[in-house]
């Protein structure tokens, strides 16, 4: 094909990214000089994987692609990258190399040795090294020494593909180019998921009931409802979800079918859109329509497919999948709120006798002069139905560690993890000294959740809150 029909090819199979794919058309011809190094970087979901293979599938230019991710050793890439380029060679100058010289890639050297052999005398050859970052073992010298292939090995032009750009630093060479696949905006969103729009009746509509339903105007109907759709779905969730393409996607088709039910029932009109958005608005509520999971429950299905919200039902798990540490640091939080600091030593010390929950002896008080109880009883309320008390950072650490039987890992950050339980506000700040810094020895915390929440996580990790709380539980 020719250069121009590849681009116009791409340009309308990628859709937003012309400017990157005439950078690309520029870059690798048949006629002219390639780069020896390139850095293509961008986010997840850029189409940049996708792009790169129909771009070198169409120009017919000698080239290979790996995904790094699946590569788990260093000598695993090694070898993988002689096997690709033989494999290449042979699809695209219909031969079949002798495959006994490379038998064996053990390292960097044996690599250049093996590809200076392959290449040589031959035209233009592409390699491309897919997600490079996501290397597994030796990524800080392997990269950089990869990156050099090209000063080497003439024919040979080199393609590293990363999440953010690669630094001269770690390449250790100030001549590599670079193209940028930014993220898609709302605008570039919703142009390319519009392209396709999937229908709203399954089924074809019954002439005799809808004759004047043809698919022209069936084709309209879909493409105007699911624009509009597309654009309530990117405003009320993708703040919080995410803005790239696929995760948009995946989120739309899991919720168009439930939002047109209505409208397949026939108890609203294709273009009654705006009734629509308000009978089916509790869709952009549930927290099953933006949750990917690899078995769903009865009661998400049911909701997604009939687009009728199930009344809740009290939950007998935890309600946040926190991890060992942090479901401790959350506990010891709990009952720094709720105990008195005085407590501490009497349910925390490990090497006294813990007196938790013991019912204390009736006091000379409590009785009458002929020795008979009094009528009056003082009833205390329990403590966790009271307002949860600040308390400090280092009484919060304290209590983590006597709760703990072992020994907590240096690579268990527990700042960072405080840090993240308060963006949650699962802890907020009660103000102190420390009050401009979020971990300041000098500043005090309160917890922002309840017994119920507190129990829960305590049974995930067989621990009984009520038994380390003073005055027990009711």
């Amino acid at each position: 094909m020719m250069p121009d029909e590849i681009i116009a090819q791409l340009n309308a199979e990628f859709q937003c990214r012309e400017q990157q794919v005439h950078h690309l058309a520029a870059l690798y011809t048949t006629h002219f000089p390639s780069p020896l190094s390139l850095n293509i970087h961008g986010l997840t979901a850029t189409g940049k994987s996708s792009i790169l293979r129909s771009y070198f599938h169409l120009s017919r230019l000698p080239h290979t692609i790996i995904n790094v991710r699946e590569c788990i050793t260093a000598r695993h890439l090694l070898e993988r990258i002689v096997a690709a380029s033989l494999d290449a060679l042979d699809d695209f100058n219909d031969e079949k190399i002798d495959r006994r010289p490379y038998a064996r890639t053990e390292n960097l050297s044996a690599l250049c040795v093996n590809m200076g052999k392959l290449l040589d005398g031959r035209e233009k050859f592409i390699l491309v090294l897919d997600a490079v970052d996501k290397l597994r073992e030796g990524a800080g010298t392997l990269i950089a020494a990869l990156g050099r292939l090209g000063e080497m090995i003439p024919t040979l032009s080199l393609i590293l593909t990363t999440t953010l750009p690669l630094t001269p630093s770690t390449l250790h060479c100030a001549s590599t180019s670079f193209l940028h696949f930014p993220s898609y905006t709302r605008a570039d969103l919703l142009t390319i998921l519009s392209a396709s729009p999937p229908k709203i009746f399954t089924a074809t509509p019954s002439l005799e009931l809808f004759p004047d339903y043809t698919p022209d105007l069936a084709a309209e109907e879909d493409a105007w409802l699911w624009g509009r759709f597309l654009q309530a779905v990117y405003d009320s969730l993708s703040k919080h979800t995410g803005r790239d393409l696929l995760s948009l996607r995946n989120c739309a088709m899991r919720l168009w079918r439930p939002f047109v039910e209505p409208v397949v029932s026939g108890q609203f009109g294709t273009r009654d859109f705006s009734r629509l958005i308000v009978n089916r608005r509790h869709l952009f509520q549930l927290e099953e329509s933006v949750l990917d999971r690899i078995i769903n429950s009865t009661t998400s299905d049911a909701a997604l497919t009939t687009g009728v919200l199930a009344t809740p039902k009290p939950s007998k798990t935890t309600p946040h999948n926190l991890p060992y540490y942090t479901t401790y640091i959350l506990l010891a939080a709990y009952l720094a709120s709720y105990n008195p600091s005085r407590t501490d030593v009497t349910y925390f010390m490990k090497h006294t006798d813990k007196r938790k929950n013991k019912r204390r002896a009736p006091s000379a008080a409590s009785f009458s002069v002929t020795g008979k109880r009094t009528g009056t009883k003082h009833r205390k309320i329990s403590r966790h139905l009271l307002t949860p008390s600040p308390f400090t950072l280092d009484r919060l650490l304290a209590i983590f560690r006597a709760l703990l039987d072992g020994t907590v890992p240096q690579v268990a950050d527990l700042y960072t993890q405080i840090a993240t339980l308060t963006s949650m506000r699962l802890l907020v700040r009660a103000g102190g000294a420390g009050s401009n810094d979020a971990l300041e020895r000098g500043g005090r915390w309160r917890v922002n959740f309840g017994w119920e929440y507190a129990r829960a996580l305590g049974r995930s990790v067989n621990l009984e809150v009520g038994e380390y709380l003073v005055g027990g539980v009711d």
